[in-house]
């Protein structure tokens, strides 16, 4: 289990802003696997960039093994590369790629990276010698079963599956009805049980406990 930590950025009234306590401060080596960033994502904004990466460079420079946790941009996952290069070690990837639709990552993950971008990344990662894991949560497509054997041969970690936790049922506007009404399908516990029969003997695959809870498994 990663401990969440480095939070070099807030957000503040759906604003992102630099918390310069936490990137002027040292770090020290800290016991187990530090997951990175812990609250927000990394984003291309400079000031957002600059910090992250100031933080990073610290964790990783006194020896800590840091889980760097992002719905990825191609951007960035390169100039993390490139500046870390040399400490592949220690620094683990963790994408979110949760669909292959685009039209539903727009939905769901308004102004995050679509499907080819974030798969680039995955593949970026993995070719250049970091360890990958991805995380299928929540899985957006009817069928996860399709993208997670997409995304294994470029996982050397785990790939975590686990159901929408939280679906609202009222106030909704007419034209988002369809899309909750296909996540609730999603979630229907014999739907489940067949991608866990589909997935459970592939190594790397992981359960969240959203769907271990319902199945009882």
């Amino acid at each position: 289990m990663a401990k969440r930590f480095g939070r070099a950025t807030e957000k503040t009234w759906g604003f992102m802003k630099v918390r310069q306590k936490a990137v002027a401060r040292s770090y020290r080596k800290l016991p187990g696997r530090i997951m990175f960033p812990s609250s927000h994502d990394i984003v291309s904004i400079p000031e957002i960039e600059r910090a992250c990466f100031e933080v990073l460079s610290k964790l990783l420079e006194t020896g800590n093994n840091v889980l760097v946790t992002t719905k990825p941009r191609l951007e960035i996952i390169q100039k993390i590369g490139e500046r870390f290069s040399e400490y592949r070690d220690h620094l683990q990837f963790r994408f979110t790629i949760t669909s292959r639709n685009d039209d539903l990552l727009r939905f769901w993950e308004p102004n995050a990276p679509l499907f080819n971008e974030r798969m680039a990344c995955l593949e970026y990662a993995f070719c250049n010698g970091f360890k990958t894991s991805v995380s299928i949560e929540p899985f957006l497509d009817h069928d996860p079963q399709v993208l997670a054997k997409m995304v294994f041969p470029y996982s050397t970690e785990s790939i975590w599956v686990g159901k929408m936790n939280y679906i609202y049922s009222s106030n909704l506007l007419e034209s988002e009805m369809p899309y909750y009404d296909e996540i609730r399908k999603n979630c229907e516990p014999r739907h489940l049980m067949r991608i866990y029969d589909d997935l459970k003997s592939l190594a790397k695959i992981r359960f969240k406990d959203s769907m271990r809870i319902v199945l009882g498994i």
